[in-house]
């Protein structure tokens, strides 16, 4: 399930209650899902009861304890907790088919994924001062207003509507790219930074982690065709064990709903960097083939299968990738190209930690596993690439 298809799953359940005469409040347009914060549990929480307790005229907490009884048991939904002052906190019954439908519909839709008609028909005039901010925001938004079918028209004319707070200084040393992003970044409100900060190859440098998690994506592409196998999607969160479940050879259905697997290591290391093993591989683990993990327990194998540690990283992943459309639209909208910018820096922060896990180690044989976290690792460089393409700055494959 999607942050998209539980923010509905959410509204449901307000429908239902208010048509259940629990609830007298007008259904809210949309219910924002987040992950949890500070004292939160489960994959997603919701603030929906805390909306509409003040409508309702009840107490947040007993607003959701309203809404639980009817998420409890959705399909897609495996425990709802509720939390003070008013949370909903939801537990998914399995990230893998949201991680199969989001990663096939990114790889079918390249570049133009989150492209949408939010703006269809529409002429957004935007008259800009003589000023070198002013120029490149107005032509980021020219690539994003088209990309929610709309045309954008750039003039010079008064009165302004769009005006920036200026740069301090001129942003040409910098190069195109670097220069681009530094006057993109901020919010128009906001003066921005002409420092060489934008050019130093760390992570402190948002532009640099955008950029070096796309390479990286590119990098593991490379890599797994030179190892005989590409992406696929599939479950991304099975681990070396499913084997003991008895699953079946790979074929094109089983691999979507993530049953094929062959024998892995949890102990997965930077593979895009070369075959080392993970720093939890005990000593001598390359050598003697792919043993469990110490955190394994005695009879893992013949219980059944645990998820792989890069279960630990889907939901930030799916829930930035998943944002990426919402993103777009209102970033066009609200003639705010800085949105885009911080979205992207979300999605490299959220994909970095799940890349190690993509590649096998050492000996170990491709499996659909892997094919499946090739196929959303591509998915999250094609999110950075397309991105950085509409704010006109280059998504360099090598760095």
């Amino acid at each position: 399930m999607t942050p998209v298809e539980l923010s509905r799953t959410v509204l449901r359940a307000v429908r239902r209650a208010v048509d259940e005469g629990e609830l007298s409040v007008p259904v809210p347009a949309r219910a924002v899902v987040t992950p949890p914060g500070p004292g939160g549990c489960g994959d997603y929480a919701t603030n929906i009861a805390l909306q509409l307790a003040r409508p309702a005229g009840q107490p947040p907490l007993h607003v959701a304890e309203i809404l639980r009884q009817h998420l409890a048991g959705t399909a897609g939904v495996a425990d709802v907790i509720v939390t003070e002052p008013g949370f909903l906190n939801i537990s998914l019954s399995d990230a893998a088919p949201a991680a199969v439908a989001l990663a096939r519909q990114i790889l079918d839709e390249g570049m133009e994924y989150g492209h949408g008609d939010a703006l269809a028909g529409r002429i957004v005039e935007l008259r800009i001062p003589y000023d070198v901010r002013a120029e490149v925001v107005a032509d980021a938004l020219t690539r994003l207003v088209a990309a929610q079918g709309g045309r954008a028209e750039v003039d010079h004319r008064e009165p302004v509507n769009l005006r920036p707070v200026p740069a301090p200084e001129d942003p040409a040393p910098l190069g195109p790219d670097a220069a681009r992003w530094a006057l993109l970044y901020p919010a128009a409100h906001d003066r921005p930074r002409i420092t060489a900060d934008h050019l130093v190859q760390r992570e402190s440098n948002p532009l640099f982690r955008v950029r070096y998690a796309h390479a990286r994506t590119r990098a593991l592409g490379r890599n797994a065709a030179s190892l005989g196998f590409a992406a696929e999607p599939g479950n991304p969160a099975l681990g070396d064990r499913d084997r003991a479940l008895g699953a079946r050879p790979r074929n094109a259905d089983a691999a979507s709903l993530g049953f094929a697997a062959e024998p892995g290591d949890p102990a997965l290391g930077d593979s895009a960097l070369g075959t080392r093993p993970h720093p939890a591989t005990e000593p001598g683990d390359r050598a003697l083939g792919t043993r469990p993990h110490p955190a394994t327990e005695p009879g893992d194998r013949a219980l059944g299968a645990r998820p792989h540690p890069a279960a630990a990283h889907l939901t930030p992943l799916l829930t930035a990738l998943a944002d990426h459309p919402r993103v777009l639209a209102r970033a066009a909208a609200d003639l705010a190209p800085d949105r885009l910018a911080r979205h992207l820096v979300s999605v490299a922060d959220a994909v970095l930690p799940f890349l190690p896990a993509v590649l096998p180690l050492g000996e170990e044989k491709p499996s659909a596993a892997h094919r499946a976290r090739l196929a959303l690792a591509e998915a999250a460089g094609t999110v950075l690439a397309g991105g950085l393409s509409l704010l006109g700055i280059d998504a360099p494959d090598h760095l």
